[in-house]
Parts: structure tokens; C-alpha cells; sequence
């Protein structure tokens, strides 16, 4: 007999029995560094931009000249000279003086606005009118607008996006202090399973969760590792383990969790440390063990991929990225049901859904899929939970969808 946890329940555990903390760290080089987790806090060192720019192409102005002018009355500057691209302003402007300067170029001292070219116009005799008054700071970007020495730019534990890299580029960051993926091995169980790029015999299914899996590893941060597929075998299914808790730093055996006679990972986890769970108040994923060894996470979860995919959607990402400093942050919209859902009582269960239209009138198309059948959530967009103690939803009810772009 299973003793079941809930959900929340199982969360708690998981956090009290693997706390957070970087697995590690590595330097990588910036182009390498997209999706890694950072290790350190980044802090400016340096002012950026360096100097202060125009955004237009055209002329560097004391505003003050400017006030007052238009198409029919221009202020009329002495034109100073003009700022190449790439190189600093050296003359400084005086009252009545303007600088031609291109989009990017360097301001130069004394003036404090820039004015579009097309508000100008050159007379050729060394005099520009101005036919547009320029506020103070219009048109530029002063020094250190980005960043100044100081100043927090990233915090350890985020996952770094492309905006994040463009930032370390501006600071002249050429390696990143990241955390260390996790390596997680996976291990398939079954006399059922054929490699996926074998054809099927009777009674006989390709190994659908290794890849799966692997894919979620991947897409958590860390480094799937394949042991292949174990016969249901308890000594060979140990040997295996033994040698992926060697290598890995959390190992997920895929099948063999329930209560048969062949289910041994139950027994080879306690042969070898300790079994936390065995049991949680969901649907799909019921029969869910979790162990811990060496100090490492071992999860026992279902063979059916539709129970292995909530089970590790659910709790491995998560345990996955506090492994690195990191916690998940989920995406969520509401939608409304387009037609009602029954729930079995007692259990969480859990509901993949297609979304259509629009935030604030978006609806929810339920999947009803068997655990065991895994294209009925190919192509779909999140999942929502019926609670344990609800019997079901109608339809029109909103619920709110996880989706399954996760940060």
C-alpha cells in the first residue's frame, strides 16, 4: 500500500530535504552564457555609456539658444565644427555655437541638447539655423545613464535572457560565473521497452520518457544523462543506480515505482538509503517515489510518460533549479473553461489545455488524456489543477493555467 503526501505536502519535503544552494560554479564566455544561472552578483564597475551621446543625427546645442525659435524666426549659431563617429568631442561650445554631430557621436562640452537635422537648416556660410527649440537633455543620453560604478545590474540565482548578455557586453564582460548544470541521470525500466529507433514486436512500446525527460532536464538548465534501458531485473536495476549516483547529482528511474512484484525501486532505494515518499494525492502520478541517497535526490516515477511528465514538470524542474540558486517562477493565465470536468475525489489532478483567444476572453480546452498516452498534450500550451477536495468544474469556470514556458 501506497501512504500518499499531497502535493504541497511534497513540495515542503523536497525543500526541507535538498535545500538551495549553487551545485557548483564555472566561468563560461559570454557567447556561452545565454540560459546559464549566475553564480555572483554583478555589479557595474565603469560608467556606460562613458560620455555623453546624441540619439539624432544633426547639431549639439545649448538649449538656451534655442528657446523662442521657429520656422519663421531660426536661431542663427556659429557652426564650431563637427563630431566624427568614434571619436571624442575635444572643442567645447560657447554661447551662440552649435557642433554637427551623427546619431551616437559624442556631445560635446557646454551643450546640453541635440537637434534633428531635418529642424535645421546649413546657410553655408558657417551659420546654422535653428528652427525648432531644443529642451534641456533632448535628443541625448548622458553618462552613465545605463550604469554607474555601483550600481546592481544582475542578481545571483537568474537565469540570464539575451537583454541580460547585452548588459554584460556593455560592461565588458567577457566570462560569466555560472552555476554548474546539474548532470541528472535517467534510467528506464520495463521488459516493454524498445529503443525509439526501434519498430515495436508485440506487446512492446518504444521508450517515450528517456526523451521526454531529457528534454525537461535540458529545459530546466541541467545535463541529462541516459543509462539506457534495464530490464526489470532488482540487482541489475541496483548496479545501475550504484553507477549513476556515482556520475550524477540527482537520478530519475523511470518505471517500477508501484506495488508489483517486478516494481523494485522501492527496495533498492531502501537498500541504499532511504525512501522520503512513496505516494502522492495526484492524478496522474499516483504511485511517485522519492529517495535520497548519498545525500543525492533520487525520484521513482511512473512509467505512463503523461504521469512522469506532471511529476517532474511539478517537482524536479523546481528542485532542479534551487540545486543552482534559482527558483521557478511560473507563468499563469486565467481562461474559462469551454466545457466541464469531473475530478476524482480525493487526489489533485492535473489537466493539460489548448488556450485561445485573447488576455482578459481566453478560453481553455481541456485534454482528456489517459496517463499512458502522451500525444494528447503534444502541441498543447499549459495545465491546470482541479484541487483534491473538488469533484469537478463546470464549464464557463475560470481556472488558472500554468503555462509551459517557464522562467
Amino acid at each position: 500500500m501506497l501512504t500518499v503526501k499531497t502535493p504541497e505536502e511534497t513540495a515542503a519535503l523536497l525543500q526541507s530535504a535538498f535545500p538551495s544552494g549553487i551545485s557548483g560554479s564555472e566561468a563560461v564566455p559570454l557567447e556561452q552564457a545565454q540560459g546559464r544561472v549566475l553564480a555572483a552578483d554583478v555589479t557595474a564597475d565603469e560608467f556606460v555609456p562613458g560620455f555623453d551621446r546624441s540619439t539624432v543625427d544633426g547639431y549639439a546645442v545649448r538649449s538656451a539658444d534655442t528657446f523662442g525659435c521657429s520656422d519663421a524666426m531660426p536661431a542663427l549659431l556659429t557652426l564650431r565644427g563637427d563630431v566624427l563617429m568614434g571619436e571624442g568631442a575635444s572643442m567645447e561650445l560657447l554661447p551662440g555655437e552649435c557642433a554637427a554631430v551623427p546619431t551616437g557621436g559624442a556631445i560635446p562640452a557646454g551643450a546640453d541638447a541635440a537637434v534633428m537635422i531635418e529642424y535645421t537648416e546649413d546657410y553655408g556660410d558657417g551659420t546654422v539655423g535653428i528652427l525648432k527649440s531644443a529642451a534641456p537633455g533632448e535628443n541625448m543620453i548622458f553618462r552613465g545613464d545605463d550604469m554607474r560604478p555601483g550600481d546592481a545590474v544582475l542578481s545571483r540565482g537568474r537565469r540570464l535572457t539575451a537583454p541580460d548578455i547585452g548588459s554584460l557586453a556593455a560592461m565588458g564582460v567577457c566570462r560569466v560565473s555560472v552555476a554548474r548544470r546539474p548532470l541528472v541521470g535517467i534510467l528506464s525500466t520495463g521488459d516493454e521497452l524498445v529503443p525509439v529507433s526501434q519498430r515495436p514486436g508485440d506487446g512492446q512500446i518504444r521508450d517515450v520518457n528517456s526523451a521526454m525527460l531529457a528534454a525537461l532536464i535540458r529545459d530546466a538548465g541541467a545535463e541529462p544523462v541516459s543509462f539506457g534501458i534495464l530490464k526489470d531485473d532488482e540487482a541489475l536495476l541496483g548496479r545501475a543506480l550504484d553507477d549513476a549516483l556515482s556520475r550524477c547529482d540527482m537520478v530519475l528511474i523511470s518505471g517500477g515505482s508501484s506495488v508489483g512484484m517486478k516494481d523494485a525501486t522501492c527496495r533498492v532505494l531502501e537498500s541504499r538509503g532511504e525512501v522520503l515518499l512513496h505516494g502522492i494525492a495526484m492524478k496522474p502520478g499516483k504511485p511517485t517515489i522519492l529517495g535520497r541517497v548519498d545525500g543525492k535526490p533520487v525520484f521513482g516515477l511512473p512509467g505512463h510518460p503523461v504521469a512522469a511528465f506532471f511529476v517532474s514538470e511539478l517537482f524536479v524542474r523546481p528542485l532542479i533549479a534551487r540545486l543552482m540558486g534559482r527558483e521557478v517562477r511560473a507563468r499563469t493565465v486565467t481562461a474559462r473553461l469551454t466545457e466541464a470536468v469531473s475530478a476524482n475525489h480525493g487526489r489533485a489532478q492535473y489537466m493539460g489545455v489548448f488556450l485561445s483567444g485573447e488576455e482578459g476572453a481566453m478560453t481553455a480546452r481541456p485534454i482528456h488524456s489517459k496517463s499512458g498516452l502522451i500525444t494528447g498534450l503534444a502541441g498543447s500550451d499549459g495545465f491546470f489543477c482541479i484541487s483534491r477536495d473538488c469533484e469537478g468544474m463546470p464549464a464557463g469556470a475560470p481556472v488558472q493555467v500554468r503555462l509551459f514556458t517557464i522562467d
